[in-house]
């Protein structure tokens, strides 16, 4: 009979129990007291490109919308058409859009930090790829080792020159990362060893890259080798030296699919190889995570090589 009364009142305990547990307020093991993140369905990203007028960006940008379509992200894109106060107003109308992480591959290291801070002021996390910005809080940058790129440029060269030679530089957009980082990494090895007859901003535009060129070899008719900031630069300059009837060593930067060819013809000697689809993949990755609430390296770098024939 004892037993039989323990039976019941353990029955009835249960039932309280479990009736209880059903009420507001009464936690289950399934509920969590914390704020549950977005579903990635509900992701919107804004992309801000430095120009879609260069192979290397309309691949990274591509890449960058191929990961987003695959995970279920509305993403925005944006062509500051290599205009700083563009890029701005770009930046600006993605904040306005409401965007929940905005992505800037910026046309001037030090104008789009305003744009990066109007970011934060809006409690919308910024990443950066390929140039960084000067100013405000980036939660990652993504980008090859410029200055390792420049160096690993140097130290070919100098197999291919005596030195004492002369030797020109074309670089990128005057005040942004990329050009600044690739020029001391070229010059961290070729420094002392050469002779810099002109180094010279071409915008990384093909047709700058021309003009600058032919004006090079006017000044300078003995230059031997050009190091140029970026293929677009190293494709004008192949230009300029082919009408001169010149035989100049050229080397690029980014491994663009023209400039492959022409490395594999001979006509450039080599170019430095980023990795534009793996950018624009590993940004789309990172904001996903960063919504999702997980922590991100700050520095999350791309390896390089070197293309020659």
């Amino acid at each position: 009979m004892k037993k039989w009364s323990f039976l019941v009142m353990a029955a009835a305990i249960s039932i309280v129990l479990a009736a209880c547990s059903m009420e507001p307020g009464f936690p289950t093991k399934d509920k969590s007291s914390k704020v549950a993140p977005k579903e990635t369905s509900e992701h919107s990203i804004g992309l801000s490109i430095s120009t879609l007028n260069n192979p290397f960006f309309v691949t990274l940008s591509d890449s960058a919308e191929e990961k987003a379509k695959e995970n279920g992200v509305k993403i925005t894109v944006s062509d500051a058409q290599d205009d700083a106060s563009k890029q701005a107003s770009d930046v600006e109308n993605l904040i306005q859009k409401g965007v929940d992480l905005i992505i800037i591959n910026p046309v001037d290291s030090s104008s789009v930090a305003t744009a990066v801070e109007s970011a934060n002021a809006a409690n919308i996390p910024v990443i950066t790829v390929d140039r960084t910005s000067d100013g405000g809080d980036v939660v990652a940058h993504i980008a090859s080792d410029n200055v390792a790129g420049g160096e690993l440029a140097g130290e070919y060269l100098m197999t291919l020159i005596e030195e004492g030679s002369e030797v020109a530089m074309l670089e990128g957009v005057a005040g942004s990362s990329a050009a600044n980082d690739r020029g001391q990494g070229f010059l961290n090895i070729v420094d002392d060893k050469v002779k810099l007859v002109a180094s010279q901003t071409a915008n990384f535009n093909r047709t700058e890259g021309l003009t600058v060129m032919e004006n090079i070899l006017q000044a300078n008719p003995n230059v031997k080798a050009v190091f140029a900031q970026n293929d677009e630069m190293a494709l004008g300059a192949l230009e300029a030296i082919t009408a001169a009837r010149k035989d100049v060593i050229i080397i690029g930067f980014d491994a663009t699919d023209d400039a492959v060819a022409k490395v594999k013809a001979g006509t450039l000697a080599a170019t430095v190889a980023q990795q534009p689809t793996l950018i624009g993949e590993k940004a789309i990755e990172a904001a996903i995570k960063i919504l999702a609430g997980e922590t991100v390296d700050a520095n999350i770098p791309v390896d390089l090589e070197l293309i020659k024939k």
